[in-house]
């Protein structure tokens, strides 16, 4: 009952007008870019991060929120129209969606796109709203050798999920690690690693590490490969709506896509990627039409588009909750608080609960506000993908360079950005996933003082760390976690020599 009544609260907070304007402006965002394939939702944020430092902290969080689900929404569109998903999290939509606009049911599948996604983002969202807090009231009994487990959980679950390597997610993980050693350590006050550079003192930033990482690495791996492949746009023919059939044959997968996307979604170790190709497979299984998969089953887009939008609600579970990032996303949102003093987890909700409680209560607003302004402007978002990539990304890059001088007029700040460009440029050419490097530099420092603090408190025996029942139990499921993917490596290379 407690939860009506916040939620009630949240909401007079979320139907401020500067409010319901960030929402719409983040939608509006998140739609346009997750259209743009290759500009997901992260780097969306990334770029925000240095503008929104100066502007209300609830406004510009409801707007990163805002852009998170509207990049969902938007990456079924190149999806469907393109075959070139706009997110990754979109890549099982590709599979019928494409095919169906090839036959010439783009529309229906659009409409079910954008109606699965906002069923399953309402009722995620509710399944957000009560599941915090009682997350919330687990969290307040940690101690700080159960918070530096769950640190531990969170940097081994996102290094190896991400990307298809758990070794090069580690070695991400680790540059983060590196630099968040930088700066002057709060325990002793001597300075780490600034190697007599006086901008370093405090710290590398957050906000530099992510848009050199996510805009300006992004936008010179876009150029390395721009001459490599050309995408046809498929145009929307006949109507957008959906008839009876669709209808019937679009409910229960756009349920079931939820009941994965949620649950899996707010796991540590969670993600869209998962949930979206269980729906698939799921839909494939149950359809009476299975002559139609392969060539443009409706069921296929309905389900992993539910699942994709369900997730989105599920990652900020963990986030809002624990302060555990789970997406690349997610990750940038939790750069998004820090930027202004804020630290998600538990005693957030006791200190700002207008704050959470309204950001919780944007997210209905901001799912109402897709479903009404996607079908009606498809065709603005078709003509999207005609701007040339070397506008586009030059844009950005321009964004990327203005964004990070404004937040901190520095040359030492500028040539970090390029040299972080540079960084995320390698990274996506050698295939090393991205996320982890910011998890990792926000993270890192949480965990280090967590550490420290258990450590003094138990004058020096490292036995603290398993003492907890709590910390023990992360601890081995870190462990497994870590060693759980190697296995299974070796599994399928062992399966492939017998083969």
């Amino acid at each position: 009952m407690d939860a009506f009544f916040a939620l009630a609260h949240g909401l007079t907070v979320a139907i401020q007008p500067m409010n319901m304007l960030f929402a719409l402006i983040g939608v509006l965002l998140g739609t346009a870019v997750g259209v743009l394939p290759g500009i997901g939702p992260a780097l969306t944020v990334a770029l925000l991060l240095p503008i929104t430092f100066k502007l209300d902290p609830g406004g510009s969080i409801i707007m990163f929120a805002g852009i998170y689900y509207g990049g969902m929404y938007g990456g079924s569109t190149t999806a469907i129209l393109i075959n070139t998903p706009g997110e990754s999290a979109s890549m099982a939509t590709a599979l019928e969606g494409n095919k169906m606009a090839k036959a010439g049911r783009g529309g229906p599948a659009l409409a079910t796109s954008a109606i699965g996604s906002f069923v399953a983002g309402t009722i995620a969202t509710l399944g957000l709203a009560f599941l915090a807090p009682t997350l919330v009231e687990l969290a307040v009994k940690f101690g700080p050798e159960d918070y530096f487990a769950l640190m531990c959980v969170a940097f081994v679950t996102v290094s190896a999920t991400f990307g298809d390597s758990p070794v090069r997610g580690l070695t991400s993980l680790f540059i983060g690690l590196a630099l968040g050693v930088v700066g002057i350590d709060k325990l002793t006050g001597q300075a780490r690693m600034t190697f007599g550079v006086p901008d370093l003192l405090d710290g590398v930033e957050v906000t530099t590490l992510a848009v050199g990482l996510f805009a300006v690495g992004e936008a010179l791996y876009v150029a390395s490969r721009r001459h490599i492949h050309e995408e046809v746009l498929e145009p929307v023919r006949g109507s957008l709506w959906m008839t009876k059939q669709d209808w019937k044959r679009s409910w229960m997968p756009w349920l079931r896509g939820t009941a994965f996307g949620f649950p899996i979604g707010a796991l540590p170790a969670g993600g869209a990627e998962i949930p979206t190709f269980l729906s698939y497979s799921t839909e494939k299984r149950l359809t009476k039409y299975p002559e139609e998969f392969g060539h443009g089953a409706i069921e296929g887009v309905a389900g992993p588009e539910a699942a994709n939008n369900a997730s989105a609600a599920g990652t900020l579970v963990p986030l809002l909750a624990l302060g555990l990032p789970t997406s690349a996303t997610a990750a940038m949102m939790l750069a998004g608080f820090q930027q202004y003093g804020l630290n998600p987890g538990p005693l957030l909700f006791a200190d700002r609960p207008d704050l959470v409680w309204g950001l919780i209560a944007s997210l209905f607003i901001a799912n109402t506000m897709l479903l009404v302004l996607n079908l009606p402007l498809v065709g603005l978002w078709v003509k999207l993908l005609a701007i040339p990539q070397p506008w586009l990304y030059a844009g950005i890059l321009v964004f990327a360079t203005m964004g990070t001088i404004a937040a901190k007029p520095s040359i030492v700040e500028l040539a970090m950005l390029g040299v972080f460009g540079v960084l995320g440029f390698l990274m996506r050419r050698f295939d090393y996933p991205i996320a982890p490097v910011v998890v990792g530099l926000i993270l890192g420092p949480i965990a280090e003082s967590q550490l420290r603090r258990a450590l003094s408190i138990s004058l020096g025996d490292p036995l603290v760390l398993v003492q907890s029942p709590i910390s023990a139990t992360l601890l081995a499921i870190a462990a497994i976690a870590l060693v759980l993917p190697f296995v299974l490596q070796g599994l399928n290379r062992f399966k492939a020599e017998e083969d």
